[in-house]
């Protein structure tokens, strides 16, 4: 797919290894790397985008800002994007990953941006990446960028998943397999029956994690999903099939049988360093994180919702959660998912990265566990280096928050 896309970007058939200079459909960055973007279009002598249309300054890592520095620095930004027509998207509208996804990435783009979870829009079909400072002001000044085509990975999942499992778990259990480093500028490409089946939430998922691996992109085929999902955000005309050839040549193959992944969690400091829930079952947490890019959507809350309903935290654990949008935050509220979460004794913050990203609130103390959504957990990732932070999905979350203590979700009645 990665050789597709950048293919057709070059005008030309490109194999993995060649090097592509390449238009730039969308590029963006936030609060926490866009000071340093603007110091670099500066040191560049570059004033102003090639096309502000398609640059997206956004601000999520730090909602509501926290202090003075952060505040100047999100209105320098706002002053950029406003002096040179460039889209903006305010604190508060969501997660730079999430604006993308329900407002502009579409199959066969190219999407960079200065995080590296830029690869979530993967999960539509899009080349997205992620740079810094330097390499995305350049694309900023000059509208393209150079990229080495990257190898490919497939990963298959065939079978139905059980009850309770989730795309995070099947995410999990394919990095336990290949490491952090067993994809290293690799281009994954997640196929099979289990992928054609999930909804884009859970493709995004998917997606997100694959720089886990160290993967340049985590791609997913476009089909009838991606259609629809496009066509309910008013994109229905950028859709196109993007997708690998039948006698596709792969790097590496790799097969799970989605009946034999069982809920898992990512124990501290690795997300390689997987278990599954059952073997660690009544491991205290202190806290529980439901949100960010990987997690954070409207399903992922309703997941949640649905196990906590009518029910109530365990009175030892804090359990936080983030919404990754205002349109997820609205819609949850709209059909009561906010108000099942508030009721079982959640505290919910505005959209953005929040507990993620460790510099806000909900920074565990020394010594305690946090089970959260996320998509990292290297030692100090939530704010604390003498905390212990674990991965898992938002069912096991909910029943962790229910329980007090890492719980299966497959348990619950």
């Amino acid at each position: 797919m990665s050789e597709k896309i950048l293919g057709q970007k070059a005008g030309r058939e490109v194999s993995a290894g060649e090097i592509v200079v390449t238009e730039v459909d969308y590029v963006f960055a936030h609060d926490a790397s866009g000071p340093l973007t603007l110091d670099q279009l500066k040191t560049l002598n570059i004033s102003k985008p090639a096309h502000p249309d398609r640059t997206i300054l956004i601000l999520d890592h730090a909602v509501p800002s926290p202090n003075s520095t952060i505040s100047n620095n999100q209105a320098r930004l706002r002053k950029w994007a406003k002096e040179t027509g460039s889209r903006f998207s305010e604190a508060g509208e969501g997660i730079c990953h999430q604006v993308m996804a329900e407002n502009y990435a579409s199959p066969g783009q190219v999407v960079l941006g200065t995080d590296s979870h830029t690869v979530t829009a993967g999960a539509l079909g899009a080349f997205a990446t992620g740079m810094g400072a330097t390499d995305i002001a350049v694309a900023i000044g000059l509208g393209k960028t150079w990229l080495r085509v990257p190898e490919s990975i497939k990963i298959e999942v065939e079978g139905a998943l059980q009850p309770g499992v989730y795309a995070k778990d099947v995410i999990l259990t394919a990095i336990g397999k290949l490491g952090v480093e067993g994809a290293n500028y690799k281009a994954l490409e997640f196929v099979g029956e289990t992928i054609s089946k999930m909804r884009i939430d859970e493709r995004l998922t998917l997606s997100n994690m694959a720089v886990e691996a160290g993967a340049k992109v985590g791609l997913i085929s476009s089909d009838a999903t991606t259609k629809k999902y496009l066509e309910s955000r008013g994109r229905g005309k950028n859709f196109q099939q993007i997708a690998p050839d039948k006698n596709a040549e792969y790097e590496r193959e790799m097969t799970i049988e989605a009946e034999n992944v069982e809920p898992t969690v990512a124990f501290p400091d690795n997300v390689d360093n997987v278990k599954p829930v059952s073997e660690a079952a009544g491991l205290e947490m202190q806290q529980v994180f439901i949100g960010s890019c990987t997690n954070g959507r409207l399903q992922d809350l309703q997941i949640a919702a649905k196990i906590l309903k009518g029910k109530h935290v365990s009175p030892n654990i804090r359990l936080i959660v983030t919404p990754a949008s205002r349109e997820t935050l609205i819609l949850a509220m709209q059909d009561g998912t906010i108000e099942a979460l508030v009721q079982a004794g959640a505290s919910v913050t505005p959209p953005g990265c929040g507990v993620c990203f460790g510099a806000l609130g909900g920074v565990p103390a020394d010594g305690e566990r946090i089970l959260t959504t996320t998509n990292r957990n290297f030692l100090g990732r939530t704010g604390n280096p003498n905390a212990g932070t674990y991965l898992a999905s938002p069912a096991t979350a909910a029943a962790t928050a229910l329980k007090g203590a890492l719980t299966d979700p497959r348990r619950l009645a």
